[in-house]
């Protein structure tokens, strides 16, 4: 019986020994549960809120695309109207210098002798409406220009081959 007794002793020790460890790793356990949970709290915030940041700096990275298209767009448009606007200058130059070529040849004609008074005169309106369309570019992108560039060469070529000088 003591024998019994002393074995039930020893298991009733080992028992409560166990029961102790059981115990200590059931708080162990429930510690770590809690880390755990805090934890993935804490990673959740972090994953909202980097997937926040990442929205706001789309949404920033979509406006300025939007800016620079339509930038790019407006310079597009810009050139196309400087290319046209070139073009057309230089084709009402062209005829600039055919109108003049024509009227200082009337001019050399009517000094020796013919009467091309109305030709040089039609022959120099036409010069005058060349010379306002060539320069109207000028005048829409740079300014107006001087007197002797817009209007004094006129004057002088109108007063030349006058009427007075018939033959």
């Amino acid at each position: 019986m003591d024998r019994f007794a002393a074995k039930k002793e020893t298991a009733r020790a080992q028992l409560s020994s166990i029961e102790s460890q059981l115990q200590g790793v059931k708080e162990k356990s429930l510690t770590q549960a809690r880390e755990i949970e805090e934890l993935e709290a804490r990673l959740a915030f972090e994953l909202a809120k980097a997937k926040s940041e990442a929205k706001k700096a789309k949404a920033e990275a979509d406006a300025i695309v939007v800016v620079y298209r339509a930038s790019a767009e407006a310079a597009q448009a810009q050139a196309r109207e400087a290319s046209e606007s070139a073009h057309t200058r230089a084709y009402w130059i062209a005829e600039l210098a055919k109108c003049q070529s024509r009227r200082e040849t009337l001019e050399e004609i009517h000094a020796r002798g013919f009467d091309l008074t109305n030709e040089i005169a039609k022959s120099k309106e036409h010069e005058a409406k060349a010379r306002a369309l060539a320069t109207s570019d000028d005048d829409d992108h740079e300014g107006s220009k001087s007197g002797s560039e817009n209007g004094e060469d006129l004057d002088v070529e109108e007063a030349t081959p006058g009427g007075d000088q018939e033959p």
